[in-house]
């Protein structure tokens, strides 16, 4: 008796997910005519069209749909299983590719530090963009960004604290101008503007009792590099609108003074991000292993008399943010 193949039945769920043969292929990691070929194969096979076709579209058919119910069940049961026995053979090597932001990056290298200490037979390409790009089109194995920015259909592993941006100035700046006490009040003062990797000026984001105020602020500079943004604020050239964390050295230090903190509200922290795929490389899951183990001892030094609960990865829904720097 002739039985149709786990990547069959795979093509077809991945075709299914996407509704889209090209996606699906990519996700796969196999060509669109092989794809397609396999589809054709099994519905030839078993006799009946699991999907509608067009030259726009794809869909289930009602068959599709039935059939794909019910697989679905059987097909996550041997993926556990195959995952669970390659645990015992895996053993983490190789290089793992990750894209990134510079801020990102500077607040995560602890975790990668670490990670390189435990499995010194893995190597670490780590390239730092502000752009958000297509980590699958682009050869990386995972992303790490700001949650909220990670793009749809992609599994994340949150970690690290919540983010909140600050608008900081220097003390000789705000010693020739009032402080603002609401977003509205920056068209009063000079403001060091941003400019995103895509060539747009980026709008600084408030909100407060549900109010959200976005501002484009005008001043005498406009920089897309963190570090000069720094120095021109630091120098009472204006106020800049930074990631937290970036800023906090010179607030602890008196060099720069915080405003509006009323009006930035903390944000979700950082994930690692990847592709769906069914087969995952041993050396990004021991990665994500030492990513939960930091995201939960961070949680019991927040609050010691709970214990942590573990860190699952999570399918985005969605992309929510409208940032294009993850500073």
């Amino acid at each position: 008796m002739r039985t149709s193949g786990l990547a069959e039945l795979e093509a077809v769920m991945s075709v299914a997910r996407h509704r889209s043969f090209r996606a699906a292929a990519n996700d796969l990691g196999v060509s669109t005519s092989a794809l397609s070929h396999a589809v054709a194969a099994l519905e030839a096979r078993i006799g009946v069209r699991l999907f509608n076709r067009t030259t726009r579209s794809v869909s289930l058919s009602e068959a599709g749909a039935q059939f794909v119910s019910s697989i679905a069940p059987a097909l996550t049961t041997i993926q556990t299983a195959l995952d669970e026995a390659g645990t015992f053979r895996d053993t983490p090597s190789g290089t793992l590719r990750i894209n990134t932001s510079a801020g990102a990056a500077h607040q995560v290298m602890p975790v990668l530090i670490d990670f390189c200490a435990r499995y010194p037979d893995v190597k670490l390409d780590i390239v730092t963009e502000g752009k958000l790009i297509d980590i699958v089109i682009d050869g990386f194995d995972a992303g790490i960004r700001l949650m909220e920015i990670v793009p749809q259909d992609m599994i994340a592993v949150p970690f690290g604290d919540r983010q909140r941006f600050a608008v900081v100035g220097s003390p000789a700046y705000f010693a020739r101008r009032k402080p603002p006490r609401t977003p509205a009040d920056l068209r009063h003062h000079q403001c060091i503007r941003s400019r995103m990797p895509s060539g747009a000026i980026y709008q600084w984001e408030f909100e407060r009792h549900g109010e959200v105020v976005r501002v484009d602020g005008t001043g005498p500079m406009t920089l897309d590099e963190t570090g000069l943004m720094l120095m021109a604020a630091r120098a009472g050239v204006g106020l800049t609108y930074l990631t937290e964390w970036t800023v906090q050295a010179d607030l602890a230090a008196g060099t720069l003074v915080r405003v509006l903190e009323a009006w930035t509200p903390p944000l979700d922290g950082l994930a690692l991000y990847y592709p769906g795929r069914r087969h995952i490389p041993a050396a990004l899951r021991a990665l994500i292993e030492v990513i939960r183990e930091h995201a939960d001892a961070q949680r019991v030094a927040r609050n010691p008399q709970s214990k942590a609960p573990t860190t699952t990865p999570t399918k985005k829904k969605r992309a929510t943010a409208k940032r294009g720097v993850a500073r």
